[in-house]
């Protein structure tokens, strides 16, 4: 029996709407759902460029209709990184009128992360271009003089990346780089370009364009955004100049951002980034450092197990037959800038 039951007739409680208790809901929104809509409309775009939170995106891409867009991140990638070269996929109102803004609400899958760390033990990484199958690295013979252990770190990281790597040397009328290529003589599919003022192997580089995406990377000042507007025109990259006190390249790329190519031959991309002086390899596993000297891999395959390569490592295969002399002259030249590398992760 319960207290109701003691009650009278008279002493029943009464109740009305005025004794319900509802928690305000201060921000007069709807409650929140982890549910997210499936966006079954979305369209796949190409992600051009970015600038401040703002994402300029190729929709329709080959097509008669193909315009471009401005689109912002839904709220639910805000925690993910969207790069040029990602194919995203985006909603709302994408005419590419003025004044109209789409949204990104998904990434497709990507093919090839091409990315860089701040120094070789920062192990935050970031995040250059994605979906990129080739990287064309721009060095100058001179001015600034040529600095073949960067270049290194960029065959690496690309190799790391699963992407062919190309070379262009500039400025070949001021000095002849005969020499600093030899450090390269042992590393396969490697094509090299050279290229003088008067003397631009435009067409011969754009044929290796056709069919493809290629990032273009190099040290400040090498004459990377004079090549890029060389091979598209309408780019009109800001081109800058060396410092003579210092020997160091001015940066005038100061964005990621991809350039449709047309030529003879057909269509490409350039993917143009901004010129640096360094690039960290934090995020690199250091098994692969070996794949960007595949004349010395092979020779590895005769070190014995967990050999590092570094300078006391016994019995390593690839010093020894540098020290026999089986590896050529250029053979010393690159077991120092690889064991160079390596002590980075040691």
């Amino acid at each position: 029996m319960s207290w109701l039951d003691d009650l009278d007739d008279d002493d029943e409680p009464e109740f009305d709407e005025a004794d319900v208790r509802v928690r305000p809901n201060p921000k007069a929104n709807r409650p929140r759902t982890k549910r997210r809509p499936a966006h079954a409309d979305a369209r796949v775009a190409r992600v051009l460029g970015v600038d401040r939170g703002r994402y300029t995106v190729l929709l329709d891409e080959g097509g008669p209709d193909e315009h471009t867009a401005l689109a912002t991140r839904a709220r639910e990638l805000r925690k993910q990184p969207i790069v040029t070269g990602d194919r995203a996929r985006v909603v709302g109102d994408s005419t590419g009128d003025e004044g109209t803004l789409a949204r990104i609400v998904g990434i497709e899958e990507r093919t090839s992360l091409l990315r860089r760390s701040a120094d070789d033990t920062d192990q935050v990484e970031r995040i250059i271009v994605a979906n990129a199958d080739q990287m064309l690295v721009v060095v100058a013979a001179a001015d600034p003089e040529p600095r073949p252990r960067l270049v290194d770190r960029y065959l690496i990281a690309a190799l790391d990346a699963g992407i062919h790597p190309l070379l262009v040397v500039t400025k070949t009328d001021l000095a002849d780089p005969t020499d600093f290529l030899g450090h390269f003589e042992g590393l396969e599919d490697l094509t090299v370009f050279r290229s003088g003022t008067g003397d631009m192997p435009v067409e011969e580089i754009g044929e290796h364009l056709v069919g493809h995406s290629t990032v273009f990377v190099g040290h400040s000042g090498v004459g990377k955004s004079t090549l890029v507007n060389a091979l598209v025109p309408s780019a009109d990259r800001a081109t800058g100049h060396v410092n003579e006190v210092t020997g160091r390249g001015r940066h005038t790329s100061s964005s990621t951002v991809s350039l449709r190519y047309v030529g003879a031959a057909g269509r490409g991309w350039v993917i143009d980034t901004p010129g640096v002086r360094s690039f960290g390899l934090g995020h690199v596993d250091p098994a692969n450092i070996l794949k960007a000297y595949p004349d010395l891999a092979a020779v590895a395959e005769d070190c014995p197990r967990g050999c590092t390569h570094l300078p006391d490592a016994p019995d390593c295969a690839i010093i020894e037959a540098v020290a026999e002399g089986r590896l050529g002259e250029r053979g010393a030249a690159r077991l120092d800038s690889l064991q160079r590398l390596l002590a980075t992760f040691a």
